[in-house]
């Protein structure tokens, strides 16, 4: 790695620390990764925990999901993140959490509705809390191939969708940098726990 890549993993691991603090990344759920340029990423490698992650748990692969360095096995969901480096030269970074609340919501609804929420103003195209975003849900595939081919045609259609869920498996949001990546993350993930509260209240 180069030094540029070393700053990326140093922001990555800082996001993994942060996060498995919140409990939105156990064990080795999840992977992060950032834009190196307009072929490759730094990404983590697969069955890495996330919050005690160094810099010997990256790997760079190229955005059809190859490894390009070192002897790490990428992880099975690097398509994912291929798919939104490829669909947006404006994604820079990209972070996917297993939270509980992502995880229960997710399982349950095809879609999640966020409105009225102070912190949609962390998400794209948004300045005020006065309005609403759906967060789509797509069911769980093994492959992997063709979930990020129908993340990239939802993406494609509907270009303003700020993050997605796989159904009982997690959050993927994203940003020009790491840092907004994680904010955009940690606005998602309390809107999430905000709403799994209030609709456990209803029920």
């Amino acid at each position: 790695m180069n030094d540029d890549d070393v700053q990326r993993a140093q922001q990555l691991i800082q996001a993994g620390q942060l996060f498995h603090q919140r409990g939105w990344v156990p064990a080795t759920g999840g992977n992060f990764s950032a834009r190196r340029d307009a072929q490759t990423q730094l990404i983590t490698a697969s069955g890495c925990h996330k919050g005690e992650l160094t810099a010997d748990d990256f790997l760079i692969a190229d955005f059809n999901g190859q490894p390009l360095n070192g002897a790490r096995k990428a992880s099975y969901e690097t398509l994912l993140h291929c798919q939104l480096y490829r669909w947006s030269d404006e994604v820079g970074a990209v972070l996917h959490t297993h939270s509980i609340a992502n995880t229960v919501l997710s399982r349950r609804y095809e879609g999640i509705r966020l409105a009225g929420y102070e912190l949609l103003k962390l998400l794209p195209g948004i300045n005020t809390h006065d309005t609403a975003v759906s967060i789509p849900v797509f069911e769980n595939d093994q492959n992997i191939a063709r979930l990020a081919q129908t993340v990239d045609e939802h993406l494609r259609a509907f270009p303003e969708t700020p993050a997605y869920l796989i159904a009982g498996h997690g959050l993927y949001a994203w940003g020009q940098t790491v840092a907004q990546a994680r904010w955009r993350v940690e606005a998602l993930e309390f809107m999430f726990e905000c709403e799994l509260s209030a609709r456990m209240l209803k029920e």
